[in-house]
Order: structure tokens, then C-alpha cells, then sequence
């Protein structure tokens, strides 16, 4: 593609982004027009507004997500605190300190140690080791591969994972072409990452970002209660989803060469000590994590441990620094800060209120709630999808709040129907080894079972199923 041609086409996308933009902006306009009523301040006004242009930004994508959480904090900070718009102006201290939140730190420590085990290649030592015990056998190699990505996931983003993983099968891939076998192995990393990713709270945006909704209202989810009701969910799922795609695409058990295993050597400037260090501070970091409530040292603060060592020891530096996903955490504290925006208004409660009388099983109303989530988080991001869907149901099910919240999450991790659904099944896609009916099958069946098992499973620890 010449330059003119590439121009061409930036100028399209900029038209439609435009176009995109203005038509969120006159329909949240309009909605909120017929929405509002008049003994309404002028805070729950603005909150209404903003509810319906967040969700259409995110819907149409006419701006990069995190954009859209950009502006969630800047327009607060205008509005809500603004004499000159606002009849009754308040702090926005609780709107902008969310970028304080201990789910941001704790992210950020997750990010961190990813960086940190991709830098010094950990990573692919990981991969090299489990696939060198795993034989020839396609069966064998799909399961582990599987596993170690499901795994890796809960530690580092799924879509770092999946390029990882993909990078490093793709000379096998190369040698197989567009078979069963290679279908399996691409759908089957892609889908692992998504649903490993519902293991721990680092594992998703959209875990953070519930953990955050559900602490502005006073519930505590520790890193390890989060593992009790994501891990036993992620480890089913991605057993079945293997299970399935052996079933439809592994037709042989004729054993496949991994000599290019061989061929993939570590990199000269690997360093032993670096990567020593870095075991280290991922064991300690994980071990502080899952016994918080032991010692009483924040998730937050413990976080603070790879940030601080990894870049003494100089395994990180200023350039990797810029390479993590801050628009990760631009979008966690933007939704965090629509949430607080809306729970202090009360604007969800006034609406949420005409269907308290509707005659139908809280748990039903809770299994709804996880089958849209997985919806939404198939057409959009599954952070924007919590966000849209968790307030609401925390409102509309009051004494269910933690269940409700924790089972839209899990949930919108099991949305992975549609090329488009994620990032890692967008990068499978790339490869051009599979069509966009490949991914139809089993992402159904667990786009459906997903929600449901995940429901169950949180009523079941909860406490609340019998």
C-alpha cells in the first residue's frame, strides 16, 4: 500500500470516527432530554448524559477506549464541580482519586511483572520447557499449550500472551498450514487466554474494574476470594473448550517434529542474574498477594514490590516504562469514576426502581444479566461491557450486589464467538490459517455454558445457591 493509499484510508477512519463521534453526542443528547425529569439536580442530569455517551462511545469505538475514560474524568471534574454549571457544585475529589484505587495499583504490578518475564524471556523458557515434555503427539501438545497459555494469562494480558504463544508455535504452524491441527492450536491459545484470564483480578480490566465498583460500595474481594470463584470456573471452561476442539479439528494422533523448538535459542543479552531476580520477586509478590488477609499488607501495597525492585535492579528501565498499557489504566479509572459518579447521584436507583416489583427470580435476573455481559463483551471491550452492566445490576439486585457483580465479569471473559470479540482472537486471525467460522462453534457453546457454570459456581461459593 503507497503512501496515498494509506492516506486515503487514514482519512476515511477519521470521517467515520467523526461521524461516529457526533451521532453518540445527539443521541445521548436526545436521550437524556427524554429521560430526565424535572425534579432532577443538575449532577444527575450531567450523569445521565454521560451514562448514554460512554456506552455509545464504547459501542461505536469512535475513540480508543481509553479515551473514553479520559474523558469521563475530565468531564466530572468540569461538571460536578463547576459553580457556573452546577446549582449545587461538589467536591470531585472522588472522582479524579481513582487513579489511586488499589485495583490500579495492583494492575500496575501485574504489569510490571509481565513486562519484566517478557523482557528477560522467561516466558518463552516456560513455553520451551512444557512443550519439550509434552511428546509429538497433536493431542498432547494442544492441552499443553492450552494449560500454559490459560496460565500465563492470569499473570499477564491475554493479548501479550497470545502474541507470545503465536510467535513462538508459528514455524510449526508454517509447516502444517491451514489443518485441523493448526486450527485447533490458534483457537485453542486465543480462547485459553481469555478464559485464563478470569483466574485472577490482574487477569482482566474487567476483573479490576468490578473489584473497584464493588469496594466504592463497601465489599472487599482479596485477591485469593477472587481465585475461589474465577480459577475452579477458567480451569472447566478451557478443558471443555479443549476437549471440543479435539473433537472437531484433531483428527490424528500422527506425531509433529518441535525441531524448531530447537532453533529458538535465547537471546545473547539474557541475563541469569535478571532472570533470577525476577522468579524471585514474581514468587514473592504472588505469595503476599494470596495471603493478605494473613498479614494485613494491602494488595496494594505489595505491589509495590516489582515496581520498586525491577527497576532498582535495572530489569526494567525508563523505555520499558513507556511500553506498558497505560491505556489500560486510563479505562479502569475512567469506568471507576462513571460508577462513582453514578452511585452518588442515585441516578440508576431512580430508573432501576420501576422494576422492583417484577415477579422473577433474583437468580434468574442474575443469569440474565451474565448472558447479556457475554454479549456486549463479544461486540465491544469486556471492561466497558462490566462497566455498563455491573452498576445496573448491583441496583437492581441489592443484597446480591458481590454475586451479580462477580458473575457479568466472569462472564464477559467467556465472550469469544466472533473474530472481533477479543484482541488474542483478532491476532489468531491475522495468522490467515482460519476462517471466521472456525471460531463459531465452540465459542458458542461456551458463550452459553460459560455464563451459566460461572453463576452457578459464584451462588454455589457464595452460598446462595441452596
Amino acid at each position: 500500500m503507497n503512501k496515498a493509499e494509506k492516506d486515503t484510508k487514514e482519512k476515511k477512519k477519521s470521517r467515520k470516527s467523526i461521524i461516529y463521534f457526533i451521532g453518540c453526542l445527539v443521541f445521548s443528547l436526545g436521550m437524556t432530554w427524554l429521560l430526565r425529569e424535572p425534579n432532577f439536580t443538575d449532577s444527575q442530569v450531567y450523569a445521565l448524559f454521560l451514562l448514554f455517551f460512554a456506552i455509545s462511545l464504547w459501542i461505536t469505538e469512535a475513540i480508543p477506549p481509553f479515551a473514553v475514560g479520559l474523558f469521563i474524568l475530565a468531564y466530572l471534574t468540569y461538571t460536578f464541580g463547576n459553580p457556573h454549571l452546577n446549582s449545587n457544585p461538589e467536591p470531585i475529589d472522588k472522582y479524579v482519586n481513582t487513579f489511586s484505587s488499589r485495583v490500579i495499583w495492583l494492575l500496575l504490578g501485574g504489569f510490571f511483572l509481565g513486562a519484566a518475564m517478557s523482557k528477560t524471556r522467561l516466558d518463552m523458557k516456560l513455553l520451551r520447557f512444557v512443550l519439550h515434555h509434552s511428546g509429538t503427539n497433536p493431542r498432547n501438545i494442544l492441552i499443553v499449550l492450552m494449560f500454559t497459555t490459560m496460565v500465563a494469562s492470569m499473570l499477564m494480558s491475554g493479548t501479550a500472551t497470545t502474541a507470545m504463544i503465536v510467535v513462538a508455535i508459528m514455524p510449526l504452524l508454517n509447516t502444517l498450514g491451514k489443518s485441523g491441527i493448526s486450527k485447533a492450536m490458534l483457537l485453542g491459545v486465543a480462547m485459553a487466554s481469555s478464559l485464563g484470564g478470569m483466574g485472577t483480578i490482574i487477569g482482566s480490566p474487567a476483573n479490576a474494574m468490578t473489584v473497584g465498583i464493588l469496594e466504592n460500595e463497601g465489599v472487599r474481594v482479596s485477591f485469593l476470594s477472587w481465585m475461589i470463584y474465577g480459577l475452579p470456573v477458567a480451569i472447566v471452561l478451557t478443558a471443555l473448550c479443549c476437549w471440543l476442539l479435539l473433537k472437531i479439528f484433531v483428527k490424528t494422533n500422527d506425531p509433529l517434529s518441535l525441531a524448531f523448538l530447537d532453533n529458538d535459542k535465547d537471546n545473547e543479552e539474557e541475563s541469569p542474574f535478571q532472570q533470577r531476580i525476577v522468579i524471585g520477586v514474581l514468587l514473592v509478590t504472588i505469595l503476599l498477594w494470596l495471603t493478605s488477609s494473613w498479614h494485613d499488607i494491602t494488595v496494594a501495597a505489595v505491589s509495590a514490590i516489582p515496581l520498586v525492585v525491577l527497576t532498582l535492579t535495572r530489569v526494567l528501565t525508563s523505555a520499558d516504562m513507556k511500553a506498558l498499557p497505560w491505556d489500560t489504566l486510563f479505562l479502569v479509572a475512567g469506568g471507576l469514576s462513571l460508577g462513582a459518579a453514578l452511585q452518588s447521584t442515585e441516578i440508576l436507583h431512580h430508573y432501576v426502581h420501576q422494576f422492583k416489583d417484577i415477579d422473577i427470580n433474583p437468580y434468574v435476573f442474575i443469569l440474565i444479566f451474565a448472558l447479556v455481559s457475554n454479549i456486549f463483551a463479544g461486540l465491544m471491550s469486556n471492561a466497558a461491557s462490566t462497566m455498563i452492566l455491573v452498576p445496573l445490576g448491583m441496583t437492581l439486585l441489592a443484597g446480591l450486589e458481590k454475586e451479580v457483580a462477580l458473575s457479568i465479569a466472569l462472564a464477559a471473559s467467556t465472550a469469544i464467538f466472533l473474530p472481533i470479540s477479543t484482541t488474542a482472537n483478532a491476532i489468531v486471525y491475522s495468522t490467515e490459517l482460519l476462517d471466521q467460522k472456525d471460531f463459531r462453534l465452540v465459542g458458542l457453546l461456551i458463550g452459553v455454558l460459560g455464563p451459566v457454570l460461572a453463576v452457578l459456581w459464584v451462588l454455589l461459593v457464595g452460598g446462595k445457591l441452596f
